[in-house]
């Protein structure tokens, strides 16, 4: 595998919406308050795990790049907007995986339960749902209530897609971009929005945000075979233990030896848990097969795309953080 390209932490990157962002921590802790003492402690719980914040990062720098230094009204309202939604994918995620371990602690079902979780996973998309009428804009209730109900249809793509090794990589990469990549480009879209950009200016970002999404994502799927617990925040292997076809064990199905090719298909088919022996043969076969390899080249692609997006963008620092940012996508170890 490529060696990883030292850069700049994430905080150095971020370092142009930095005021923003310690802006919006007091927003979402506002808007998460409720009356229910239950809602309160899981939401605590959820805020304080945590998480790089990449989408509601994604939104705050495109408006702030394309604005040019000029103030863009509600951008910290929907960038909690776009926050709420994705933790509670995560929360139902973790509920339908049954994951016990997310950002280096407990999940919220594995600490509260699963129905608290779910339930306070709706509670977060009301939230949100009430917050995103606050621009009074069509366009921006339109990008997000289309976002979400994709997001949805990628979830249930992804449960069908579960223990079926028959999965290919347009089937897994239309997953992707229904589940994860929609919502980083309903948030750059909304940047773009938000600082009035015209139609095209819009498209790009809109464009720019699937694609380093996408690249997120494939550098999780290979991750999950090169990071420990204490760097990725949850158990190394767990996709291959859900039973999920991700991009190094397609890869693998399709250019593996007929033994390894065997091994992983009875590991994605099986409905219990995944012996560490086998488990260890297939993180070897990965490893050696040019599987990750693969993986962080199709990340690239959609990197290189993603900067191509960005060759209109105004030049200032905040375009430069976008900049940034992609390459931080290819060489990140969380």
């Amino acid at each position: 595998m490529t060696s990883t390209v030292k850069i700049n932490e994430l905080s150095q990157i971020l370092a142009p919406i930095a005021l923003d962002f310690k802006a919006l921590d007091d927003v979402i802790r506002l808007r998460l308050a409720s009356k229910v003492a239950l809602i309160d402690q899981i939401s605590t719980y959820i805020i304080q795990a945590g998480g790089k914040r990449v989408r509601p990062a994604l939104l705050l720098l495109v408006s702030k790049a394309l604005a040019n230094g000029k103030e863009t009204p509600h951008a910290l309202e929907l960038a909690a907007v776009v926050e709420f939604i994705h933790t509670a994918t995560l929360l139902h995620d973790d509920v339908v995986d049954e994951s016990t371990l997310r950002r280096g602690r407990e999940t919220a079902n594995a600490a509260f339960g699963n129905a608290a979780s779910v339930l306070v996973g709706d509670f977060l998309y009301s939230r949100a749902f009430q917050m995103m009428v606050g621009p009074n804009d069509l366009r921006v209730m339109e990008i997000l209530s289309d976002a979400t109900n994709t997001i949805a249809e990628g979830e249930v793509l992804q449960l069908l897609n579960m223990n079926d090794p028959e999965v290919d990589e347009e089937s897994y990469l239309r997953v992707i971009r229904y589940k994860t990549a929609k919502l980083f480009e309903a948030s750059t879209e909304l940047g773009a929005i938000l600082a009035g950009t015209d139609a095209k200016q819009r498209e790009q970002s809109a464009a720019f945000g699937r694609h380093i999404g996408t690249a997120f994502q494939l550098m999780d799927d290979l991750l999950d075979y090169t990071a420990d617990a204490s760097q990725m925040g949850k158990n190394a292997g767990d996709d291959l233990r859900e039973g999920k076809p991700t991009l190094p064990l397609i890869y693998l199905l399709e250019n593996g030896s007929t033994e390894e090719r065997l091994l992983v298909r009875a590991a994605i088919e099986q409905n219990q848990d995944l012996p560490d022996d086998v488990f260890q043969q297939i993180l070897s076969a990965v490893q050696n097969s040019g599987a990750l390899d693969y993986t962080q080249a199709a990340a690239k692609r959609e990197v290189d795309l993603a900067l191509e997006c960005l060759k209109d963008f105004p030049v200032n620092e905040a375009t430069s953080a976008l900049h940034a940012l992609c390459k931080y996508s290819l060489s990140r170890q969380t």
